[in-house]
C-alpha cells in the first residue's frame, strides 16, 4: 500500500489494523558518469515498493534530498543542512503520529544520512508528546535500516564485484537503478576502470581526488539482472525486519 496512491479513507482503514509505515530516505547527488543523480533515493524507493507488495504494509513518500555537501562540486547535487533535515524528519514523524502511526521505519540509501537520522531519532524518542502513548497510538518509535546492510546483500556484492565494488557509484546501486529504469542506462568509457580510493576533505578536495565522481568503484559491472536480484534480496530481508518492527512494543 502506497500512501501517495491511497485516499484518506483508505489510510484511515489501514490504521484500524496497522500502525507502521516505511519511509524511503536517500539523497540527490552525483553518482559518477554512469549513475543517476537520484540513485540513493531511487534504490530504497524501489525496494520499499517491493516490500509493500509482499507485506501489505504502507510505504510513505520518499525523502529524496539528504546530507551531501561533499558532492556539491558536481552539477545536479542538492544538499540539506543537518539542522534542516532533522527539522523535516521531526515534522514528517509528528504528522504521521497525529494520525496514529507509531512505528516509523526509515529505509536509507545514502551513508551520509546516517548520523543525522540517528540524531533525529534521539530527539524524537525524547519528545514528551511523541514518546507517550495516547488514545489512538502507542509511543512513537523510529528505526533506521540501510538497504545494503543485510548480510546476504553484502555477501552478494562482495562475491560479485570484489574490490571493484568501491564506496561510491557502486555497481550494486547502479544495477538497481538499471533494473528499475532500464531506459536510463548510461554507458561511457571509464578512466581509470576502477576509481581511486582515499580519504577526502571538503567538496573541492573530493572533486580533485575523484574527478569523475566515483570512489573505488567500477560501475560498468552493473547489470539489469544483478539489479533485479538485489531488489528481491534486499526486499526479502527488509520485509522480515519491517514486519518484526511493526509488531514490536519497543525497539
Amino acid at each position: 500500500m502506497i500512501l501517495h496512491l491511497s485516499s484518506w479513507p483508505e489510510v484511515d482503514e489501514y490504521l484500524t489494523n496497522h500502525s507502521a509505515i516505511l519511509i524511503p530516505i536517500g539523497s540527490t547527488e552525483q553518482h559518477g558518469p554512469t549513475g543517476l543523480i537520484g540513485t540513493d533515493a531511487l534504490c530504497p524507493e524501489v525496494i520499499a515498493r517491493r516490500v509493500s507488495a509482499t507485506t501489505g504494509l504502507m510505504v510513505g513518500p520518499t525523502f529524496n534530498v539528504g546530507i551531501a555537501p561533499h558532492h556539491m562540486e558536481f552539477a545536479g547535487t542538492m544538499s540539506l543542512r543537518p539542522s534542516t533535515m532533522k527539522a523535516v524528519i521531526y515534522d514528517w514523524v509528528s504528522s504521521l503520529a497525529h494520525h496514529g502511526f507509531d512505528r516509523i521505519y526509515f529505509l536509507n540509501g545514502h551513508g551520509g544520512n546516517v548520523s543525522t537520522i540517528r540524531e533525529s531519532f534521539e530527539e524524537l524518542h525524547q519528545d514528551p508528546v511523541l514518546s507517550q502513548p495516547n488514545d489512538h497510538r502507542r509511543p512513537v518509535v523510529c528505526k533506521l535500516a540501510n538497504w545494503w546492510g543485510f548480510a546476504p546483500v553484502l555477501d552478494f556484492c562482495r562475491s560479485t564485484y570484489g574490490g571493484a565494488h568501491g564506496a561510491h557509484a557502486t555497481p550494486s546501486e547502479v544495477a538497481i537503478t538499471y533494473a528499475a529504469y532500464p531506459e536510463h542506462q548510461k554507458h561511457v568509457p571509464l578512466d581509470p576502470q576502477i576509481a581511486p580510493m582515499s580519504r577526502y576533505g571538503d567538496a573541492q578536495d573530493y572533486r580533485e581526488k575523484f574527478p569523475d565522481g566515483r570512489m573505488g568503484s567500477d560501475p560498468s559491472l552493473a547489470t539489469v539482472e544483478d539489479g533485479a536480484h538485489l531488489i528481491e534480496l534486499s526486499a526479502q530481508h527488509v520485509s522480515e525486519d519491517f514486519k518484526t518492527f511493526a509488531e514490536s512494543p519497543c525497539d
